[in-house]
C-alpha cells in the first residue's frame, strides 16, 4: 500500500508526521525481546512446571498487543493523549486502592489484582499517566499564576507515592519521585524548592530503610554482603565474566537454571552469558538511542506541556531500564524492576507500550500555529512593507 501526501486521512497524516527513527528503534527493541525470551524463558518454565515455551508464548502475545498499543496511541493528538492519561490515571488509582484492600499478597507485598484468572499490576500503568499529567500541571504553573498548580503537583506526588509505599513498592516509589523531581527542575521552578525536595527524598529513603525489613536487608546485603547472602546478584555478575565479549552461545548458559527470576529481573545477565558483553552494549545503545532521540524531539517542541511530557516519559522509560541493568551488574541493590520489552511480564509490557505510544504521539511533527496565522484583513500596505514584505 502506497501512502500519498495528498491523502488527508488520519493514517496518512500519522505516517508523514511520526518520527520513523524512533518508531524503528522501538520495533527493534520488541524484536530483540522476542529473541532473548527464547534464551531465558524455557528453562524457567520447565523449572516451574509449565510447558517448555509457556513464557515464550506469553511474551509473543503481549509483545504483539504492545506493538498494537504503541501504534494505536501514537495516532492520537496531544489533547487526546492528555485525556487518555487522565483516564488511565483514574483507573490505575482505583486499582491501587483495590490492591491495598483486596489484592493478593506475594512475598510480603500486595501489588497484583486478580482479573478473570489473570494478574494485573496497577502501579505499572499509573507511571506514564502520572508523568503526562504532572508535565501538564507544571506547565500550567508557569503559564497561569492564578492556578494552584504547584499544590496540585505536590498533592499528586504525595497521594501516588503514598499508595505505592503502602503496597509496599519502594522501587516504583523512587522511580515516580525521580521523574516528578526532574520535571520540577525542567519546568523552571525555584532551585531552592528542588534542594528542599532532595532533602525530603533522602529522609524518605531513610524512613523506608528503617520501616521495611526487606528494604533494610537488601541495602545491608548490597553494602556488606556475607558469604552466600547476595547470591542472585553475585551469580548475575559472574555471568558477565563467563560470557566474555561474544558469549557462550544461544542455549549454552547456566544462570537461567539457577536464578528463579532469570526471565524477568535478571534477563540482562542471561544475555551477557549467552550472547556476550557486546550484545549487552548493543542493547544498552538501543535503549539510549530511544531516550536521546525522544529528548532531541522534545527540544524542538514549543509547547511546554508537550515538551515536559515527552521528557518525563523518556526519563521514565530510560530510568527503568537503567535500574534493571544496574542491579544485574551489581551497581544497585535488587529492586524487582523489569527490563522494558525484554523481561517477561504482561502488565509491564503493556504499560511500557502505553508509555512509548504516548511519547511517539507527542513527538510527532506539528505545524507552528503561530506561523500559520493569517495577517489581519485590515492591515495596510505600509505595514506590510515595513514588515519586509513588499506587495506588487
Amino acid at each position: 500500500m502506497r501512502i500519498s501526501r495528498t491523502d488527508r486521512s488520519r493514517l496518512s497524516e500519522w505516517w508523514f508526521t511520526v518520527d520513523h527513527m524512533l518508531l524503528v528503534a522501538i520495533l527493534a527493541l520488541v524484536a530483540a525481546g522476542l529473541v532473548l525470551s527464547l534464551a531465558a524463558s524455557p528453562a524457567v518454565a520447565i523449572k516451574k512446571g509449565f510447558s517448555t515455551y509457556h513464557f515464550v508464548e506469553r511474551h509473543v502475545l503481549f509483545s504483539a498487543l504492545g506493538v498494537a498499543v504503541v501504534l494505536s496511541v501514537s495516532l492520537l493528538d496531544p489533547k487526546d493523549v492528555r485525556r487518555l492519561a487522565l483516564g488511565v490515571f483514574v483507573a490505575a488509582f482505583a486499582g491501587l486502592v483495590a490492591v491495598y484492600l483486596t489484592g493478593r499478597e506475594i512475598n510480603g507485598a500486595r501489588r497484583w489484582l486478580d482479573l478473570g484468572g489473570h494478574s494485573l499490576q496497577p502501579s505499572e500503568f499509573i507511571k506514564p499517566a502520572f508523568a503526562v499529567l504532572m508535565a501538564w500541571i507544571f506547565a500550567e504553573a508557569q503559564a497561569r499564576r492564578d492556578m494552584p498548580a504547584m499544590s496540585m503537583a505536590i498533592a499528586g506526588l504525595v497521594v501516588v507515592a503514598g499508595l505505592l509505599v503502602m503496597q509496599p513498592d519502594v522501587g516504583q516509589t523512587l522511580l515516580v519521585t525521580a521523574v516528578w523531581g526532574v520535571l520540577y527542575v525542567l519546568s523552571g521552578q525555584p532551585l531552592a524548592g528542588a534542594a528542599l525536595l532532595t532533602a525530603l527524598g533522602a529522609l524518605g529513603g531513610a524512613a523506608a530503610y528503617l520501616s521495611f525489613p526487606h528494604v533494610q536487608a537488601r541495602v545491608d546485603r548490597y553494602f556488606a554482603p556475607a558469604s552466600g547472602e547476595n547470591g542472585q546478584i553475585e551469580r548475575a555478575m559472574q555471568s558477565f565474566a563467563e560470557g566474555g565479549f561474544l558469549g557462550r552461545g544461544p542455549g549454552e548458559g547456566t544462570i537461567k537454571s539457577v536464578l528463579p527470576d532469570a526471565h524477568t529481573d535478571f534477563i540482562f545477565a542471561v544475555v551477557a552469558e549467552e550472547y556476550g558483553v557486546l550484545a549487552c552494549l548493543a542493547l544498552l545503545m538501543l535503549f539510549g538511542f530511544i531516550v536521546l532521540r525522544a529528548l532531541h524531539l522534545a527540544a524542538r517542541e514549543l509547547d511546554a506541556a508537550i515538551r515536559l511530557a515527552i521528557q518525563g516519559l523518556a526519563l521514565l522509560f530510560g530510568l527503568q531500564a537503567l535500574i534493571n541493568m544496574g542491579v544485574n551488574v551489581g551497581l544497585l541493590p535488587a529492586k524487582g524492576m523489569t527490563l522494558p520489552f525484554i523481561s517477561a511480564g504482561g502488565s509491564s509490557t503493556l504499560a511500557v507500550s502505553l508509555t512509548l505510544g504516548m511519547m511517539v504521539a507527542l513527538a510527532r511533527r506539528r505545524p507552528d500555529h503561530q506561523r500559520l496565522k493569517k495577517p489581519r484583513l485590515n492591515v495596510s500596505i505600509d505595514d506590510l512593507e515595513r514588515g519586509g514584505r513588499k506587495v506588487p
